[in-house]
């Protein structure tokens, strides 16, 4: 196996943050990419590679951004790729499609209840980790614990995501908005966009 990749408008004493709908040019707001972000993709978007995908931004820097596609499952079964993890057998776990660059490797996500050696922390939980961590996961799985497999992932170089932002390419919501191990992958992109969109206002103290 190969290496695995480690809004406003003031009225009545409330901020009120416009739907997102009513955006002539800008779908969406360019609110900031950090690491364990999901990004949804705006219903604009054409890119094939990227249509109603919800990602999760699991690197942000200068040195650019990588994310892994939340919401396309495949028809193959991750007993099929891990064939020397038995454990995996009488599983239907599925390889999940990750994003265009490098669909040969393969990487790991995982809900941990604390850390485990070769698991990196992406936010709220939620590790990039080795085959070695998911043996370890699996032979003792623990309640709210859980894991993915991507084969692989989405990638942009230094300011081109901000620049597909700026563009509305792209709206941002936390990690925490789904749980994105449990949440249907069929409805992920449709309740991503209805959250983006429904009105939000912050109380001015």
């Amino acid at each position: 196996m190969k290496q695995i990749l480690w809004a406003v408008l003031y009225l009545g004493g409330m901020l009120i943050l416009p739907s997102l709908s009513v955006m002539a040019q800008q779908e969406f707001m360019p609110l900031p990419v950090h690491k364990g972000a999901l990004l949804v993709a705006s219903p604009s978007l054409e890119d094939p590679n990227f249509t109603q995908t919800v990602l999760l931004i699991v690197e942000h820097g200068p040195r650019g951004t990588i994310g892994l596609i939340l919401n396309r499952p495949t028809n193959v079964l991750l007993a099929e790729v891990l064939q020397d993890l038995p454990m995996l057998k009488q599983t239907n776990h599925r390889l999940f499609g990750g994003g265009p660059v490098e669909r040969t490797q393969m990487v790991l996500l995982f809900r941990l209840r604390q850390i485990l050696p070769d698991a990196r922390h992406i936010a709220n939980g939620i590790y990039v980790g080795t085959p070695m961590v998911l043996e370890r996961v699996i032979a003792g799985l623990k309640p709210n614990e859980a894991f993915r497999a991507f084969a692989g992932f989405a990638a942009w170089a230094p300011g081109q995501l901000d620049y597909e932002m700026r563009q509305g390419s792209w709206g941002v919501l936390s990690s925490s908005t789904f749980d994105i191990f449990d949440k249907d992958p069929e409805t992920l992109w449709s309740d991503g966009i209805g959250v983006l969109q429904a009105p939000r206002t912050i109380s001015r103290e």
